[in-house]
């Protein structure tokens, strides 16, 4: 299993992208401490886990919160002993978010609170805590609009990524020589509960699937994937980098001939 023996904490990881990857750490031997607002399915998931035999803790938080932050770290490192992996997944991607001109400031503090302030404090916490764990490896979910423009207009969403983006690269150069790798995992459009309901405009949907050379959304369990790898001793050596999972999209941005 490719993560034996490392204790990993998921933030956002109690539905969608979060649970998928959640079930899949702890399936390959992860200790997961998975946190989320949504108290429920963070107990189920949780629960699924210690019912196939793994370990895991639910911790409510709020990322965007310094205290929530400082708490689901110390609950990690209190209930299992140390910290390996930090998986800062949770982020927002708001129906009102639009074009520089429309976009509300309320949508600009929500994106930017949970998507910039709440990886932010995830690493505030967890690098210490990686530190006295002997190093440990971080992803931070950003996107492929980190690198080029939507087809559909997300400004707060898009800056938000870019800053992911940047915090990535200056931890990565920061602890590289202290056992902390930093990486940002970037997916393309990936079929979730949130995304089907942002694209139920068919005109926004079907601008979206133009762009996509595979001509499909990505799924979960492939995301999922791809952050395994950045979790594990497989990507050593890979820091300050992403690994962007996005169907051909930033390769080409055009829609191949059938």
């Amino acid at each position: 299993m490719r993560l034996q023996g490392k204790v990993a904490l998921i933030t956002g990881g109690a539905s969608g992208m979060g649970r998928v990857a959640s079930l899949l750490f702890a399936a390959e031997g992860a200790d997961v401490v998975l946190t989320d607002l949504n108290d429920e399915l963070g107990e189920t998931t949780a629960s699924e886990i210690t019912e196939a035999g793994g370990r895991s803790l639910y911790v409510h938080a709020d990322v965007s919160r310094d205290a929530d932050a400082e708490a689901m770290v110390g609950a990690a490192v209190d209930r299992f002993g140390k910290l390996s992996i930090l998986y800062n997944n949770a982020g927002v991607m708001l129906p009102a978010d639009g074009s520089v001109h429309t976009t509300d400031e309320s949508v600009w503090d929500l994106t930017l609170a949970v998507n910039v302030k709440g990886v932010a404090f995830g690493c505030k916490y967890g690098v210490p805590a990686m530190l006295a764990s002997g190093g440990g490896s971080i992803i931070n979910v950003a996107s492929f609009v980190a690198w080029l423009g939507a087809a559909t207009s997300q400004t707060a969403y898009t800056a938000s990524k870019g800053a992911v983006l940047a915090m990535t690269r200056e931890i990565a150069v920061e602890y590289a020589r202290k056992g902390i790798r930093c990486n940002a995992l970037c997916p393309g459009p990936i079929e979730t509960p949130l995304l089907m309901q942002l694209l139920s405009d068919e005109e926004k949907r079907q601008r979206r699937f133009v762009h996509i050379p595979m001509g499909r959304l990505g799924h979960a369990e492939e995301l999922a994937k791809a952050a395994l790898f950045l979790g594990s001793d497989d990507s050593s050596y890979m820091t300050g980098t992403s690994l962007i999972v996005d169907g051909g999209i930033t390769a080409a941005y055009v829609t191949p001939e059938d």
